[in-house]
């Protein structure tokens, strides 16, 4: 069984304070618990009737390994974990899974403060599996990097499973945490967006193609980012480089629904960067941020990696070799001293530009994320 690449951190962090790991529906987070608890630690799940009747009597171990599954959906999850951490005679190491953004979710105020960490597990990338040939990084694009598709090796499985994923985190996820009714709109929406990756993403356009309100399609875009079936970046820039301030773009963490495939390829390395970003921020506590640049001209360039709010990389996707992005030469001319890349998924040109650009095979570079 393999041991996912957040494990030994949670592990390290269990040793001090209760520990949070949260990441998209089936993406191996209670299988990672499971690991890191061992089978002499008690495994309880909110959704299991039994478990949740353990939980709300407190019938809980004095000491060793406690793993909390989906118990975010218990609106006094906060008060009720507070008081297990606050019991002195209680030598518990909590570790609490879920599918929703615990960090934030819709509850209020942080009655936790200061007594837990909190990392996010991602799908599969091209470093975590060590893939040394580019078509292992097809294969990797063709079927996703959730764990079972991916494992599966078969393109048929892993349409499959995208249809029934998407449905489960609609008709299932949603439910549970939200009052939705108009579940099936709110289904187009999911089968909408994967045609519109890569793009400013335009609220009132979907607005008007599901006749609904603007305030409708916002929380719903909301709901869906807070389940981690999609993430959005927002636009870097400042007027000097006269760049845009609100058109956001999105990605779905499931890159496999995109069905066309140099979107799919840049959607794989929004994932693939938005990992590494969040594994920087929850291991390391670095102050990254994941967006893109845009300007009133048209000028635009994929991905730029910011630290401390300043520009650390920029980062320009295509699918094959192609000349070097003019926005990309704009946007290196008005910040020099910044790293500036275009990769590719299928070109195997690697080079330096005149500009300072680096120019480079796409594996070579996600390889050396996380």
């Amino acid at each position: 069984m393999k041991i996912r690449y957040l494990a030994k951190h949670v592990r390290a962090d269990l040793r001090r304070k209760m520990v949070f790991v949260a990441g998209p529906r089936q993406v191996g987070k209670t299988t990672m618990a499971r690991q890191i608890i061992g089978g002499d630690g008690l495994y309880l799940n909110w959704d299991v009737p039994e478990h949740r009747e353990t939980i709300l009597r407190r019938e809980l171990p004095a000491s060793g390994g406690l793993i909390l599954d989906e118990i975010h959906k218990y609106r006094s999850w906060r008060n009720y974990l507070k008081g297990l951490v606050d019991q002195p005679e209680r030598k518990l190491h909590i570790l609490v899974v879920g599918s929703a953004r615990l960090d934030i979710y819709r509850f209020g105020g942080d009655s936790l403060q200061g007594r837990y960490y909190f990392l996010r597990l991602h799908p599969f990338s091209a470093a975590e599996l060590k893939l040394q040939r580019p078509q292992e990084l097809l294969d990797l694009l063709t079927l996703g990097g959730f764990p079972e598709p991916y494992l599966s090796g078969s393109q048929t499985a892993a349409r499959r499973w995208a249809r029934s994923y998407r449905s489960r985190v609609v008709r299932e996820e949603v439910t549970s945490l939200e009052h939705i009714l108009d579940l099936g709109n709110l289904e187009l929406l999911t089968l909408r967006l994967p045609d519109l990756v890569g793009s400013p993403l335009s609220i009132n356009a979907l607005r008007e193609d599901l006749q609904v309100s603007h305030k409708t399609v916002s929380r719903w875009l909301l709901v869906l980012e807070r389940l981690y079936f999609l993430f959005r970046l927002a636009p870097f820039g400042a007027p000097a480089i006269r760049a845009v301030k609100k058109e956001a773009k999105h990605y779905h963490y499931d890159w496999s629904q995109v069905p066309d495939m140099p979107k799919r390829f840049e959607n794989l390395v929004a994932s693939h960067l938005l990992k590494w970003v969040h594994f920087e921020q929850d291991v390391h506590g670095r102050d990254f941020d994941l967006r893109y640049f845009r300007d009133v001209d048209g000028r635009e360039v994929d991905f730029v990696i910011c630290e401390n709010r300043k520009p650390l990389r920029f980062i320009e996707v295509k699918w094959d070799d192609a000349a070097v992005s003019p926005a990309l030469c704009y946007l290196k001319k008005r910040f020099p001293a910044v790293e500036a890349l275009q990769i590719s998924a299928t070109g195997k040109k690697d080079f330096l530009s005149r500009e300072g650009i680096r120019v480079r095979p796409a594996l070579s570079f996600l390889r050396e994320l996380v």
